[in-house]
Parts: C-alpha cells; structure tokens; sequence
C-alpha cells in the first residue's frame, strides 16, 4: 500500500519554501516479498529475517524485517516529497524502537525541524509507526535542500517478481531425517512410474514394495534405465489386482503407504475404500496439492482437486477438516481456510456460496477445528491482501490463506494446473482420510515434486506415530 500515485509529478520544496513544522508521509504494507527483495539487494541474509524456525527461537519468537528497510522509507520521503528531487542526503540517525513484522502497516513521517540558511541544511525529524500507532523507528535527518524548482513525471518503479522454490525442499530434509517410508508401488509398470520409485529410494526417502505383473515391471525399469537389484516385487496379474493386493499390505500394517504407480487414480482408490480393504476412516477420503507457488509468500493447499467430484456440503466438512489436520501436520498450527466460489458475498443461486457461509458458521460452532475458516471468498481476494482491501473485506483469511477450499473437482483441478503451468509452481499431493497416506503422482511432475510427495507421506506418518 502507497499513499502516492504512480505517474504522478515529482515536485520538490527549494530551501526557501520550506518551513518549520512542513510535512510529508508514506504508507507502506510490509509483505514476505520486501523481505526476500531486500535480502536479494543488500546480501543481508540473517536467519532473523530469513529462516522461521531459526527466528522462532529469536528473541522476537517470528521473523522480523530488515531494520534498514524501514530505514529506506525516510530515504524514500526525502528523496522525492520533502524536500524532494535535488536534495543531497548529508547523514540520518536511526533508532529502532520496536520490530517490524510481514503484515504490519507502516507509516513513514519527516517534519522539518530547523534550517540553516549558509549552505541550505535542513534538519528533519523522522518516525514510522505501525497500524497501532507503535513507533518502530525514529530519529533525524540532515540534508542539503535543493535551491530551484523541480517538476518531472515521477517514475514508475519497476515491476519486480520473488520466484522461490525452496519450500519442498525443507520438507524432504525433514523427511530424511526419519526412517525410510515402506511402501506399496502399486502397478509401477511405466518408465516414468519406476523411475519415481527408484529416485525416491535412492533419496533414503522410502523402501518401495513394487506390486504388479513382474515382467511389465521389469520392462519399463529396462526402458527407464534403473536396476531393479535389492527391491522386493510382489508378482500379481494385472493392475486391478495389484490395487487389492497393495490394500491389504497396507490394512496389515505390512506398509506404511500406498503409491500410484501407472494405473488409474480411481482404480486404486476403489480398492482403498471398499470395506472389506479396512482402511476406511470415519471421514470421506480427498486430495489435497500442496503448491510452492514463486509469487505467493506461503505454501498453499488447494483440495480437493482429484477426487470429489462435486462435493456436497457433508463431504466438504470432511475435505477441508482433512486438509486442516495436514496443515497441522506440516507445522502450520492455525491454517487459515478459505472457502472459494465465484464471488465473496452469500448468493442464494449460487450453492458455493451457501455451502461456504455454512462452513464459516461450522467452523465458529466447532463442527471444524483447528482453523480459520472464512468464506465466501473469490480467488482474488483470498490471495491478494490488495485485492481484500479494495473491496473493504474484514478477515482473518482475506489475502493470506494457507487452504483453499475449491468448490468441486473441476475448479480444484483447473485451479491447481493453472498455477503449475502459468505460474511455475511446483506440486506436490497426498489422498487423505484413510488409515494410511496414499501419494499420487503424474508424469508431468518434475523429480522434486515427486520426491516432496513421498516426503508429506512420511511426515504423515511421523506425526501420526508421534500423537
């Protein structure tokens, strides 16, 4: 947020048209991206600012920004409002009253606070405040005003984009940490399926049990080019067979999880939840992507996306309190839900609508747990702080959700591909519900989605074991 219009004119204030008590302010929201860019510009890369687990343990308990960030305000002001175009910086005293967090609203002020007429020196008193009136910084400025006019088009600052992919990566150092992940291959018998069987447990992640026809097995790891030397393959007939056979590995407590190798989704699935399988929950089964999306400053979960086709008000309780408890599992401890549909006001001839004002008054009841949940939300204004802002809705989840809750398969589905393929985003994915994870993967994953994949598995199972 800027109180100061892009294309608008530069105008500065000469020596002689400053006064004593003459004023100038800008308001800026501090996000995760001023961060990163600020760490990219300076090299400044100390874990306080960085790395949230180390600044958890930091005397502030969260990540703060960059001290000289909020510095580089009053540099801002005086460079182009007060005095504006011409000035000459001669020093700044800084003091830090009070850290600076991701979210805060800051207001940057400068007060002329006495001038010295033989070499045009202006003194200004400087401060920001946060959105409670807190000052976080204060202190003076000294500068050499201009001594003629300038006017000129203020230029537009250039449009820059923080692309990261790093947040995979934490959970796959998380998961090699912890034991190697048993688990049933079920129907490994593309190229593309063995070779994500073998880079996971060439990564120490899992111990593949491959079930499926051995001969196809062994045909696509020869066409992949991997050895298929110290695995354990469980020769059964075809795929429907491998799906049943994979189940009962898994309801025995012979494997910890169950991996989609190159058979339909819901031929796997209609193995999982038949009620001889014995892997049924009390909740409905559904998917969740986890998405490390470059331009947003958080991992996002998008469910369900695969599985639901057009959920009913019931199975969306089930799906997002699936999703709630995966984010707890991920060590998001109050994931912030929103509800999706094509507008954010409750429309009675629209049903998303009505089914996420249901579960926004769910969640206040109880009936969820574990979360904010909000809705409805449209997509804008569940990611976009500006975009809340502009149509003035008050939320804890407007602009900064951890989970989005899509109305059924298809807007689940287009939504996640859409970010994957036109924003860069990395995907990773997991059914929930049953008694054991069960990973999905698709030949369109790169190696890093697949392995991240596996790793939510494991950390699935960990945090079950440790409970």
């Amino acid at each position: 947020m800027n109180d100061i219009l892009p294309g608008a004119l530069l105008r500065n204030r000469t020596f002689d048209e400053l006064a004593i008590g003459d004023t100038a302010s800008l308001v800026r929201l501090v996000t995760d991206d001023d961060i990163q860019l600020f760490a990219a510009m300076s090299g400044d890369v100390n874990p306080t600012h960085l790395d949230a687990a180390y600044a958890a343990t930091d005397m502030f308990g969260h990540v703060v920004v960059h001290g000289m960030w909020t510095g580089g305000l009053i540099s801002s002001l005086l460079g182009t409002q007060l005095p504006g175009p011409g000035t000459i910086y001669l020093g700044q005293d800084l003091r830090f009253r009070c850290p600076v967090s991701p979210g805060d609203t800051i207001t940057a002020k400068v007060t002329v606070s006495a001038k010295h007429a033989d070499q045009h020196i202006v003194v200004l008193d400087t401060v920001c405040t946060n959105q409670h009136q807190i000052q976080v910084l204060n202190g003076t400025a000294t500068v050499v005003a201009p001594t003629e006019r300038i006017s000129m088009p203020r230029a537009a600052a250039p449009d820059v984009t923080v692309h990261r992919h790093d947040r995979f990566a934490h959970y796959i150092q998380a998961a090699r940490k912890l034991p190697a992940l048993v688990t049933a291959v079920v129907h490994p018998c593309s190229p593309e399926a063995i070779s994500a069987t073998v880079d996971a447990w060439q990564d120490g992640l899992m111990v593949p049990v491959l079930v499926g026809p051995r001969r196809k097995i062994e045909e696509a790891a020869s066409t992949a080019g991997v050895s298929l030397d110290g695995l354990r393959i469980i020769d059964v007939e075809h795929s429907h067979a491998a799906a049943l056979h994979a189940a009962a590995l898994a309801a025995s407590g012979e494997v910890d999880a169950l991996m989609k190798g190159s058979l339909h989704s819901n031929e796997l699935l209609e193995a999982v939840v038949a009620p001889a399988a014995g892997l049924r929950t009390g909740r409905r089964i559904s998917h969740v992507f986890l998405l490390d999306v470059p331009t947003y400053p958080r991992p996002l979960l998008v469910t369900d996306g695969a599985i639901n086709i057009a959920p009913t008000l019931a199975h969306k309780r089930d799906i997002c309190q699936n999703a709630i408890d995966f984010a707890h599992r991920l060590g998001i401890t109050t994931p912030r839900v929103a509800v999706l549909a094509a507008v954010e006001t409750v429309e009675t001839t629209m049903q998303a609508t009505l089914d996420a004002a249901a579960l926004t008054m769910m969640a206040q009841r109880g009936q969820l747990t574990g979360a904010l949940v909000d809705g409805p939300l449209a997509f804008d204004n569940a990611i976009s702080p500006a975009a809340a802002r502009t149509k003035a809705i008050v939320s804890p989840v407007a602009g900064i959700a951890d989970i989005l809750l899509v109305p059924d398969l298809e807007a689940g589905n287009i939504l996640a591909k859409q970010l994957i393929h036109l924003s860069g985003a990395d995907a990773a994915g997991l059914v929930l519900g049953a008694r054991v994870p069960i990973i999905l993967t698709s030949r369109a994953d790169s190696l890093r989605a697949r392995l991240a994949s596996v790793a939510l598995a494991r950390l699935t199972v960990q945090t079950r074991l440790d409970q």
